[in-house]
């Protein structure tokens, strides 16, 4: 237990002073950490979005406590950093995989002496990196919630043009009241997880993963649904414990589907979901037959 309480304080008192040390941008986009005051059954390390921060998992790692586990949402290299960002002078987004792999490799063994089993997650760009790892480390990890996963684009121009063209760009949602993070980004710091969508659609077909969870949204215009159901059925072949659900396009959720700030009306049944797959021994065919209700 002291070993336990040495960990969690160091991780706390660490992460503080290296945020600290930025500046940090907003403190919404500070590392979330609940933590009891012991290890728990499960612990749950969370990845968040591309230009965002570890608000994102706010309600879903609260959720995640309040039933008895232990939850981390580290800062993505490079997010969360103040500064005067525009066109001329982008904010400090990492341009290769390398970072991103190393960060998710060392927050896995933060999490792993925290619980008993470990259960990894990611929303958009995050769920890229979740699924490297879960891809990399499968091991290690109990299962994979993956959250809308950034494998490519909705429109295959748009992938081309984020592997050519240099220029920085704004988002068009940047001032709506969920967002804490980025603006805007230069081009090239997406194409990394152009290139690791890929590696990972191709490293799926051969390589068995952890049982995943996958929840997409028909009404979501950032990410490709077909990609994200090719994964599916790429990590189904190995893990018959996976389930995909996609929210129909009646219910309007966004991509920004993680929090209500950021426009997701029906976050309960999102969460209700990803706490259904976690106490789950079900395999896909047997959800199939029973039916899944989210109600």
């Amino acid at each position: 237990m002291a070993d336990y309480s040495t960990t969690t304080t160091a991780i706390i008192e660490q992460t503080r002073a290296f945020e600290d040390s930025l500046p940090i941008l907003n403190d919404k986009c500070r590392s979330k950490f609940y933590f009891h005051p012991h290890p728990t059954p499960k612990v749950f390390l969370f990845f968040h979005g591309f230009t965002a921060g570890s608000y994102q998992f706010e309600p879903l790692g609260e959720a995640f406590f309040q039933e008895g586990y232990n939850v981390l949402v580290p800062l993505l290299p490079g997010h969360g950093v103040a500064g005067n960002w525009n066109g001329d002078n982008p904010p400090p987004l990492p341009t290769s995989p390398k970072l991103y792999q190393r960060f998710a490799q060392h927050w896995l063994t933060q999490a792993a002496s925290l619980g008993k089993q470990l259960i990894l997650g990611g929303y958009s760009s995050g769920g890229t990196i979740a699924a490297w790892l879960a891809l990399k480390q499968q091991e290690q990890i109990e299962k994979t919630l993956l959250f809308a996963p950034y494998l490519s684009s909705t429109n295959l121009i748009v992938d081309w043009l984020v592997q050519i063209l240099p220029f920085y760009y704004e988002w068009l949602n940047k001032d709506n009241p969920g967002s804490f993070g980025y603006e805007g980004f230069a081009i090239p710091a997406l194409e990394v997880f152009l290139d690791m969508g890929n590696e990972i659609l191709n490293r799926a077909q051969n390589t068995p993963a952890t049982p995943t969870l996958i929840i997409a949204s028909e009404s979501d215009r950032a990410t490709n649904l077909q990609e994200q159901q090719n994964l599916f059925a790429a990590i189904l072949k190995y893990r018959a414990q996976s389930w995909y659900y996609c929210f129909d396009r009646e219910l309007n959720i966004p991509h920004t589907m993680m929090t209500k700030l950021e426009g997701n009306d029906y976050l309960p049944l999102l969460i209700n979901l990803a706490k259904t797959y976690v106490e789950s021994e079900l395999t896909w065919s047997e959800v199939q037959t029973k039916g899944l209700s989210l109600t």
